[in-house]
């Protein structure tokens, strides 16, 4: 279980399965061949003439073009309307992605995610339209920290700033004991959805039996506040 997946790229589903993705520097790039990878058409856009005959030597994606995406004219030309769901990842030239952003969305994109470079840079995001705004630096460095000081966490998918889904090693302090004694919902505000399975860690059982005993060192997936997550004992 790959509680890591459900994050951005659970972002990007779309019945269409094409994606544009605008800016082809570290980040773009790995969108791309991501999506790419995964057998979604993709579309790569940036001004650097350079990367883009990079991003079509390196198969990172199905089709890729030079424009200055702040001409709305050449978003048009380039069919940018017809995708469902467009990535502006020129996350370090803010006036350039802010400007791109606004003219995706009124181009008609229907869901535009951007990539922001600073909290000043996602509130612009936002105020022209973004409908999901990625902070990659900000989130790694939230998720470097946490592992640092919760090396029991393996897992992580922020539902919103307050709470989250997290696959957690069962600590010690939880062994032999039922789920019922433990009352997560009531001492931390957790509800537990799963644990794995005693004759296949690998696997899931999920929503086991109230009455199911929990085996220090086997991993369960855990849903509520951060605050109850965080009281969770090492």
């Amino acid at each position: 279980m790959n509680l890591a997946s459900l994050s951005f790229f659970q972002t990007l589903r779309s019945p269409s399965r094409q994606f544009a993705v605008i800016g082809l520097g570290r980040f773009g790039r790995a969108v791309c061949g991501t999506l790419h990878s995964m057998g979604y058409e993709v579309l790569g856009i940036d001004s650097d003439e350079r990367r883009v005959a990079q991003a079509l030597t390196d198969q990172i994606a199905a089709h890729a073009v030079q424009l200055d995406s702040t001409q709305p004219s050449a978003l048009k030309e380039a069919g940018i309307p017809d995708f469902d769901t467009v990535i502006v990842a020129i996350g370090n030239y803010v006036e350039e992605s802010v400007i791109t952003t606004l003219n995706a969305k009124e181009a008609g994109v229907p869901h535009v995610v951007a990539k922001a470079s600073s909290e000043i840079h996602v509130k612009l995001l936002r105020r022209v339209g973004a409908d999901h705004v990625v902070f990659p630096e900000h989130e790694m460095g939230c998720e470097l920290a946490r592992s640092l000081t919760r090396p029991n966490i393996l897992e992580r998918f922020e539902i919103d700033p307050e709470n989250s889904i997290v696959e957690v090693i069962v600590p010690q302090a939880f062994h032999q004991k039922t789920i019922v004694e433990l009352d997560l919902r009531n001492k931390y505000g957790l509800t537990l959805l799963a644990v794995s399975q005693e004759s296949n860690p690998g696997k899931f059982e999920i929503n086991p039996s109230p009455v199911a005993r929990l085996r220090a060192g086997s991993v369960m997936v855990v849903i509520g506040s951060n605050k109850g997550i965080d009281r969770l004992p090492v």
